[in-house]
């Protein structure tokens, strides 16, 4: 085998990131015929088929998709690092695209991402707010904020911010009596009643609950609590506010449950300086974690 092209090696995934040799020159203004004679060169050197070639659509065979992912971000490392050389700086520069969930971009995000902004203007921050596991390399996101996420050998992070579940209710909604069920509110669909294990200061005890809204978003469920629509299992985050003004009373914690936000990102990747300007200050911003500390940010 040949020595691997650098230059055919960053045209290829330029193709690769754009999913075509059309869209690749439109996007770069290089000739379609140049890329193309760069990727068969490339595999020619490899002895490899990087890509499908199907009437309309091209795809990245498995050994393209592994090539693709191993090199896509050192070309880019390389990228930074000649940009810094040259403008003889190491400021972080250059988009960084960042997935979080959607309570924590409603709450603290929008505030984050302006301080990032002021602190570092060379880098363009693009954020993305969904619940769902996200394809990093897939999707090019450099960074994922996560809440209690499942392992995944193929990413690695901290955790930033730690929280915990309470039970709250509106001051007007009596606690029960003699074991009756009270109305519940939840994120997600409703089903039958069910029982929380809540801890109190009296001590641990067996809440029944009956669901009578289902919301989408966290922040509905604290705002149809708050109208005594019934009670709800909410981020102390969230509600710390409402329970020192007395709009909220609190019933207990559900200590069964811990609630971690991770930040992460792909293991095969080189820490990237705007990633790691961003791990940063979110640690510049939340330095203890606590629940209270994300409350207070919040609130600010």
């Amino acid at each position: 085998m040949e020595h691997v092209d650098l230059l055919a090696l960053a045209d290829f995934n330029l193709v690769a990131r754009h999913g075509g040799y059309g869209k690749a020159a439109r996007a770069s203004g290089r000739p379609k015929a140049t890329l193309s004679r760069r990727v068969a060169d490339l595999e020619a050197s490899l002895d490899l088929r990087l890509f499908e070639r199907g009437a309309r659509a091209l795809k990245l065979t498995e050994e393209g998709r592994a090539l693709f992912e191993r090199t896509g971000q050192l070309l880019t490392e390389l990228e930074e690092t000649a940009t810094a050389i040259a403008s003889g700086g190491h400021s972080p520069r250059g988009r960084l695209r960042i997935s979080a969930p959607l309570l924590f971009s409603q709450t603290a995000m929008g505030k984050l991402a302006a301080g990032f902004a002021r602190k570092y203007p060379d880098v363009r921050l693009e954020v993305t707010t969904e619940d769902r596991a996200v394809d990093m390399v897939e999707e090019a996101y450099d960074l994922v904020i996560r809440v209690n996420p499942a392992p995944d050998a193929g990413l690695v992070g901290r955790i930033f911010l730690r929280d915990r579940l309470v039970v709250v209710a509106s001051p007007a909604l009596p606690p029960p009596t003699d074991g009756a069920s009270v109305p519940a509110v939840l994120r997600g669909s409703i089903g039958q009643a069910e029982t929380w294990d809540i801890t109190a200061a009296a001590g641990p005890s067996t809440l029944t609950v009956q669901p009578v809204l289902g919301l989408s978003s966290l922040v509905m469920v604290r705002d149809a609590v708050r109208m005594g629509a019934g009670v709800a299992r909410l981020p102390l985050s969230l509600v710390s506010p409402d329970l020192a003004a007395g709009r909220l009373v609190r019933w207990g914690d559900v200590e069964s449950v811990e609630i971690a936000l991770w930040a992460l990102y792909p293991t095969r990747r080189l820490l990237s300086a705007r990633v790691s300007a961003f791990l940063d200050y979110l640690r510049e911003a939340f330095p203890q974690g606590t629940p209270d500390e994300l409350a207070a940010y919040v609130t600010e």
